[in-house]
């Protein structure tokens, strides 16, 4: 009964912040047409941001903080550097990829290939079940959906929100009504900047940071999004855990050395049978 809730808790915390993930990632392909390879790279940014500013002795709570001011920053810059009128999506992935690869090598050489811990947000354990759960894991859970339920109402019941929506629907459209793409663009990067910034930290504060951190998230979210439907916020967020299970069971119940095998069968799987995913490829359906 312990080992299948220790699964159960462990696939609830982990498929919510490969939510943060994918649903950033989708977001930027929903809205802009753009996939972004530098996403893997933000989450280390967000991580270690945090893990300087606690080594600073400013308190885990400052290093949330800086943990999404800091990707989001990163995220505009990227943005504005490499992807604002550019039409050719291959070029986006190639230096939105090569700058994931600078962040990982800047990393790998100042930090060294050691993992690094970072604070748990909160102490103590829970008794669940008959498990005995971390408090952390217990906030990190709540916090991720504070998150995500923050962005579906933003979403759908804003201003900006709604235009975010119109442009990933039509961006000729959006323009014609007075909709600036390129400004919408710029805060779809910032939000799935800082999503990835704080699923960063979480996951340093779960498990570990280090310079390579953001590669297997980043992979998991190509088969979230494939599987969810790429532009849609509500298909990643049921992929996310349909995928954060599957990845759970699969290292638990039978070779941690299986880690992300899961998810590209899945990814496989979906581009062969129905490569327009669960709900298909609108941002629209948030």
């Amino acid at each position: 009964m312990a080992d299948i809730v220790t699964i159960l808790i462990n696939g609830t915390v982990i498929s919510s912040l490969y939510a943060l993930v994918a649903i950033g990632f989708t977001m930027i392909f929903g809205v802009g047409g753009t996939i972004n390879l530098a996403h893997g790279g933000i989450i280390t940014v967000g991580a270690f941001s945090a893990y300087y500013v606690t080594n600073a002795g400013l308190g885990i709570w400052a290093g949330v903080l800086a943990a999404m001011a800091v990707p989001a920053l990163f995220s505009v810059l990227l943005y504005k550097g490499f992807a604002e009128r550019r039409n050719d999506i291959i070029i986006v992935m190639i230096l939105t990829l090569l700058a994931s690869i600078v962040v990982e090598e800047v990393v790998r050489i100042v930090e060294g290939s050691q993992p690094k811990a970072i604070p748990a947000l909160v102490s103590g354990t829970t008794e669940l079940l008959g498990s005995s759960v971390q408090n952390n894991l217990l906030v990190v859970f709540v916090v991720s959906w504070l998150l995500i339920g923050g962005l579906f109402a933003f979403v759908n019941y804003t201003k900006t929100g709604k235009a975010i929506l119109a442009t990933s629907m039509s961006p000729r459209g959006a323009a014609l009504v007075g909709i600036e793409s390129d400004r919408i663009n710029l805060y779809t990067w910032a939000i799935a900047g800082l999503l990835a910034g704080i699923a960063g930290l979480f996951l340093g504060s779960y498990q570990t940071a280090n310079w390579a951190m953001g590669r297997e998230p980043l992979i998991l979210s190509f088969s979230i999004v494939v599987l969810g439907g790429l532009g849609s916020i509500r298909g990643s967020l049921v992929a996310a855990y349909v995928i954060g299970f599957l990845e759970v069971i699969t290292t638990s119940a039978i070779d941690p050395r299986l880690s992300g095998l899961a998810g590209l069968l899945v990814l496989v799987v979906v581009l062969l049978v129905r490569p327009e995913g669960l709900f298909g490829r609108e941002l629209a359906e948030a």
